[in-house]
């Protein structure tokens, strides 16, 4: 019994010390379970700590966050307020919440964050709920936890792309931080906007002002709920949702937006089911490219001045300004109805009427179309052209040898050439690829208002991607009669002369000085050995007349008038300039040819009006040079002898075949061989100035009546102003050029002006002869 109860009492001894210890142990547990609870709470917090601090890597710091960094573009804006053109690594230009169309924003938040307005940064709903569905559940269709908050510090802070996972884990932490500091500095709308501006939407369009523009050629405010869902599709993956490279896939991600607006009622059922049908429409999809586009070469002329520019301008920061991450404003006096109505006068000009009869005048021509050059030269001309090429330097760089650079000019490959019916894939041989370039006329072509300066249409050339020589600014060719002016206007300043003025239709020689002399002669017989009018010879471009003017003066005094209007560059001052042999460019005789409509005051010709950061600070403004080239009366009396070019002289055809009656002083030019075609075409608001040629001098008509000023240039002229004219919202007028003060009938009238000099001579007392 005693034993037994002994056993007993060991056993309750057992088990009341089993108790103990397992309470012990359980404490034990607990203790441990909540000291790794409390560490692992201490541990994330010191985590976060030191991340917030920067001392576990790069956390944006509050002055990045109120300014955040990112490439954006610099606009190119005409007049009228329209973009031209943009300098950029990536093409972005920001925008401001209120320039978003609605359903951008429903598109964005249904598909991206439906709790964007309930959260502060972080949505640990959807964060538990990726752990639960998505890491656990290996649900791939929960969606991701990522709020629009933590996207956007992704886009402004971007991540390592080839980090450890293990630091991804970090970063993610970092995001979640930068996600709340963003929420805490910015709105919800500012996040949406700052959103919308830093993200890629494929085509090199980044950022939603661009991509609208790219895809639909429309304003982020004006996109349609199709449009919206389309643009916030493609952000899942640019390539893979494009809706120009990858249609079907497009569709259906459109359709999955489309399907969350409909759930979380931001569209109906009737319009998800009226949307999700509608075909895509990218017929006004246009790649963003340097290259295309209005204003080619004005832009490329732009960009080397902006750069330029750029390196002589700091920041406050002390760095210099770049052109290309900057976001730089750049407000120019182009009007873009203008640029649009000169290029389509270039095209129709050229592409329908003078290349096709380039092409037939000298089909079937030995060694065409080059005119009296032997095989040799031709050959010299190519070998010159081949080792100017972007293809003959890759190959240079890369150590080719002459005979492999030969080989690789010879040998045909695939490749999209220039036509005026738009750009074709063929096959030929480098080599034979100069050849076919070598056909092309060319023209420059640049319109300015003669009292502001303000240049408003730059045509450089034909087409920027294939011709990258600028024939307005750069180029400069012989300008023919279209130099006469200034040989006149030096000849009604002295006050001997008007344009009633007779003078001797004959034969002027120069004494050379070297034993020789030189006298030039006329294009025809037309009234040879009369008496004509000044008004009539410069109509009628007569070089006998300005040889006589040129005699009568000096060649030096000319190229000083030239100088007064503008014109910089090198002028031989010899007798033979009196016929237009100098080298000018486009840029140079608008300019000068305004100060006759400016009322003998040459204003400099200017592009820009104002540059601004990306803030709208204004950086620096423009103001043109401006200087007095002659008097007032002087700059009436050369319109009115410029006003009979058109309207009896070589540009008359302005009135009987293109029906222009607004008032025009003009002046036509065709240079030795015909090799360059000029037009100066001046209105009381607009100087306009054209010119046509060849690549080559030697490239040209073989005819007077084909390669003459009237016939290459001048309809580029009225086919601009006629659209000008036309279209009532430029406000462009067809007033007469305002008259001077002081009287000048009696020099304008020449029937009166005879009357006088007749009057004159009777009145003269011969007996002082005697």
């Amino acid at each position: 019994m005693v034993s037994q109860l002994n056993k007993i009492k060991n056993v309750s001894t057992f088990i009341m010390s089993a108790k103990k210890s397992n309470s012990s142990n359980n404490n034990l547990y607990i203790k441990r379970f909540w000291i790794f609870v409390v560490s692992g709470f201490g541990f994330i917090f010191l985590l976060f700590i030191l991340l917030s601090l920067g001392w576990l890597g790069f956390m944006p710091s509050f002055e990045d966050l109120e300014n955040p960094k990112s490439n954006l573009a610099s606009e190119v804006l005409t007049a009228d307020q329209q973009v031209l053109g943009k300098y950029y690594i990536e093409n972005r230009s920001n925008i401001h919440y209120n320039e978003l169309s609605p359903h951008l924003i429903d598109a964005l938040i249904a598909t991206e964050d439906a709790r964007f307005e309930a959260h502060s940064g972080v949505d640990m709903r959807s964060i538990f709920r990726v752990l639960g569905k998505t890491i656990i559940g290996r649900q791939k269709s929960s969606g991701g936890g990522s709020t629009i908050t933590q996207q956007l510090a992704k886009n402004l802070f971007p991540r390592d792309k080839n980090q450890w996972k293990i630091f991804m884990v970090l970063t993610k932490f970092k995001e979640w931080i930068t996600a709340a500091k963003l929420e805490r500095n910015y709105s919800k709308e500012e996040i949406i906007a700052m959103y919308f501006n830093t993200v890629d939407f494929g085509s090199n369009s980044f950022g939603i002002k661009t991509a609208a523009r790219t895809y639909f050629n429309k304003t982020p405010d004006s996109l349609k709920i199709e449009e919206a869902a389309l643009l916030v599709g493609i952000l899942k993956a640019p390539t893979y949702y494009s809706p120009v490279k990858n249609p079907e896939n497009a569709l259906k991600r459109r359709e999955v937006v489309l399907n969350q607006m409909k759930r979380y009622k931001y569209i109906t059922q009737e319009q998800y089911d009226s949307l999700r049908v509608i075909p895509l429409d990218m017929s006004k999809y246009t790649m963003q490219d340097h290259s295309e586009g209005l204003g080619t070469y004005f832009r490329e002329y732009l960009r080397l001045y902006l750069n330029d520019w750029c390196s002589k301008h700091k920041k406050p920061d002390g760095s210099y300004y770049n052109l290309y991450k900057d976001g730089l404003k750049i407000y120019t006096t182009i009007n873009y109805k203008m640029q649009k109505y000169a290029e389509e006068a270039v095209r129709e000009h050229l592409a329908k009427d003078l290349q096709p009869a380039f092409y037939k005048h000298w089909k079937g021509v030995k060694n065409a179309p080059y005119y009296q050059l032997t095989n040799d030269e031709i050959e010299v001309i190519y070998k010159n052209s081949m080792k100017t090429s972007d293809r003959y330097k890759r190959l240079k760089e890369a150590n080719a040898s002459e005979e492999e650079i030969q080989k690789d000019f010879n040998t045909p490959v695939a490749m999209r050439i220039f036509t005026w019916q738009g750009e074709k894939d063929t096959v030929m041989s480098p080599f034979d690829s100069l050849k076919y370039y070598k056909w092309f006329l060319h023209t420059g072509l640049m319109s300015m208002e003669p009292q502001t300066g303000y240049v408003r249409a730059y045509v450089g050339g034909i087409n920027y991607r294939h011709f990258q020589f600028d024939n307005v600014k750069v180029g400069k060719r012989q300008v023919g009669s279209t130099f006469k002016p200034f040989v006149y206007t030096l000849a009604m300043q002295e006050g001997e002369f008007s344009p009633c003025t007779e003078v001797p239709n004959l034969p002027v020689s120069f004494d050379l000085g070297n034993g020789d002399s030189w006298t030039p002669e006329n294009a025809d017989d037309k009234r040879v050995g009369e008496m004509v009018t000044l008004k009539w010879a410069l109509a009628n471009s007569i070089n006998y007349v300005s040889a006589y003017l040129m005699k009568r003066f000096s060649p030096e005094a000319v190229v000083n008038m030239a100088r007064k209007m503008g014109v910089t560059s090198q002028i031989d001052a010899v007798p033979a300039i009196c016929l237009g042999t100098p080298d000018l460019s486009v840029y140079e005789m608008t300019g000068a040819m305004s100060t006759f409509a400016n009322k003998g005051v040459y204003v400099e010709p200017i592009f820009i009006t104002r540059i601004e950061d990306k803030n709208g600070n204004v950086l620096e403004s423009f103001i043109p040079k401006q200087q007095e080239a002659m008097s007032e009366e002087t700059a009436y009396l050369m319109i009115e002898l410029m006003k009979g070019v058109v309207e009896s002289g070589t540009g008359v055809r302005l009135r009987y075949k293109f029906g222009l009656d607004a008032p025009i002083a003009g002046k036509t030019g065709t240079s030795q061989n015909n090799s360059d075609g000029w037009f100066m075409g001046v209105t009381p608001s607009l100087t306009t100035g054209v010119w046509v040629g060849g690549e080559l001098r030697s490239i040209h008509f073989r005819s007077t009546h084909l390669g003459q000023g009237a016939n290459m240039a001048l309809p580029i002229w009225a086919l601009y102003m006629k659209k000008v004219w036309d279209d009532k919202t430029l406000k462009v007028p067809k007033n007469a050029f305002e008259k001077p003060a002081i009287d000048l009938s009696d020099r304008i009238d020449c029937q009166k002006f005879k009357q006088e000099i007749r009057n004159e001579e009777s009145e003269f007392d011969f007996s002082d002869l005697y």
